[in-house]
């Protein structure tokens, strides 16, 4: 290996690790507790050696949220292929549910977290893309069910079903994060509930849908 393919991946192992305390700080304390300071402290690092990654928070909070929509965005691309979109439909909600529990720091920050984004970086973060944003490809998915007639014929507004299908996944997801374990509700397995609760909504939906298709 060369010098500078050694200082290369030197440079991308402190930046990965930049990354992931930050992830890990403005989940726990938000956005804007946290500091570049405090996140130099956490990595035992200078906080010049972060400013020579990003040059400030807002930066730093959108490589985050570029990181961390493009992973979902991949868990997502793994189903576009599926032709039926109810099916799509399905798994795109299971897909959401696993993508929470396996990464849960990157959740709390996506989606758990208040932070400001400006307009001119929903370009960057592939807005609207659905090989890019999860919640274009969900849309996607929904236009695609209207359009072919999957779904009741009442239903003819993608973003309004959009949000109701992840405001249902989201709730299975967060309240596991938060209160998982609290011995005050008798919890039933987190994958149980979620699938219960994707066929419910699918069901409401259309007159199709079975949970073993």
């Amino acid at each position: 290996m060369g010098i500078a393919e050694r200082r290369e991946r030197e440079r991308l192992a402190i930046r990965t690790k930049i990354l992931d305390a930050a992830r890990v700080l403005f989940a726990a304390e938000g956005y804007e507790a946290v500091t570049m300071r405090r996140i130099a402290d956490a990595i035992e690092y200078s906080p010049t050696a972060i400013y020579l990654h990003f040059r400030d928070k807002e930066r730093l909070i959108l490589e985050l949220c570029r990181e961390d929509s493009m992973a979902l965005a991949k868990a997502f691309q793994r189903i576009a292929k599926e032709p039926n979109p109810v099916h799509r439909l399905r798994a795109i909600g299971v897909s959401y549910v696993e993508f929470g529990l396996e990464h849960p720091n990157h959740y709390r920050l996506m989606f758990m977290t208040r932070h400001r984004l400006e307009a001119d970086d929903l370009a960057e973060l592939g807005h609207g893309n659905p090989e890019k944003d999860g919640y274009a490809f969900l849309i996607a998915t929904l236009e695609d069910a209207i359009a072919n007639g999957k779904l009741k014929p009442e239903i003819d507004d993608p973003h309004l079903i959009a949000q109701v299908f992840w405001a249902g996944v989201h709730g299975i997801v967060s309240l596991h994060l938060a209160k998982a374990g609290d011995p005050w509700v008798q919890w039933r397995p987190v994958h149980g509930t979620a699938t219960v609760l994707i066929d419910t909504l699918l069901s409401g939906l259309t007159a199709e849908h079975r949970s073993d298709a």
